[in-house]
């Protein structure tokens, strides 16, 4: 009995060690991880996992040709939800994580690759709303939408706004067609994008309120090099329009 148990805790333990390599590809020169956000990184199928060619979108395409100029070699997975993406980025050695927004509070944290694409910040509301907002504090007496872990809700919480999140962003737009919130606080284009998949349209910005760039972020332990190849050749494809063409393939 205690040698069956014995092989069978050796072999829970040789798969685990399988699984773990497999997650963290050693074959590889950085594991990539990224989230559904649409435009910019999402599931082909939709799904909130998916891997290698089955994941598509602005950054992903940009991203996928920046390793290939720089002759570096990545895994790449989408996850869920973010929070587990960031932290995954944050703590592990070989590891980065796109699309991030690049805040002061996180400067120090990664290492930089970008800016791969914009991502200003805004306030939506219903096409026939009548909320007319000057600045952000405007927005605290109504009920805001958000996506937990996204940058706009940290900056929303940090001012004491109080935002109502979400597990994923596109929740927010039927949340605001039926009156669950008042304001979805997102970015644009993903927001508009999103609403769009979700056969939402005809939204109206009532107030753009920051404006903020999305990059590739890297585990600090990255080399400068690696860091340098993939700047250098994110560089030379924005020259040569490249970033340009892609993402006029999704907009």
């Amino acid at each position: 009995m205690i040698k069956r148990l014995l092989v069978v805790l050796a072999s829970a333990s040789l798969l685990f060690i399988s699984n773990a390599r497999a997650e963290t590809s050693p074959d590889t020169d950085l594991v990539l991880l990224t989230e559904n956000f649409p435009p910019y990184n999402m599931a082909k199928n939709g799904k909130n996992f998916a891997q290698g060619d089955n994941i598509n979108g602005i950054a992903t395409d940009i991203v996928r040709e920046m390793f290939q100029r720089a002759g570096l070699t990545y895994s790449l997975t989408l996850r869920f939800p973010w929070e587990r993406v960031y932290k995954l980025a944050l703590e592990n050695p070989g590891y980065g994580a796109f699309v991030m927004a690049r805040l002061p509070d996180r400067e120090r944290l990664f290492k930089w690759v970008g800016p791969i694409g914009p991502d200003d910040w805004i306030l939506l509301a219903k096409a026939d709303s009548k909320i007319t907002l000057d600045t952000l504090n405007d927005a605290r007496k109504y009920k805001i939408g958000a996506y937990k872990g996204d940058a706009i809700a940290e900056t929303l919480t940090k001012q004491g706004l109080k935002p109502v999140v979400v597990l994923r962003d596109q929740d927010n737009a039927k949340k605001l067609l039926n009156g669950q919130i008042d304001l979805w606080a997102t970015g644009d284009p993903a927001g508009r994008y999103l609403a769009r998949q979700d056969g939402v349209t005809g939204l109206k910005t009532v107030l753009r309120f920051n404006s903020a760039e999305l990059y590739l972020a890297l585990n600090k332990d990255v080399s400068d090099e690696v860091v340098n190849r993939l700047q250098t050749a994110l560089d030379q494809l924005r020259k040569e329009g490249v970033v340009d063409e892609i993402m006029a393939r999704y907009l």
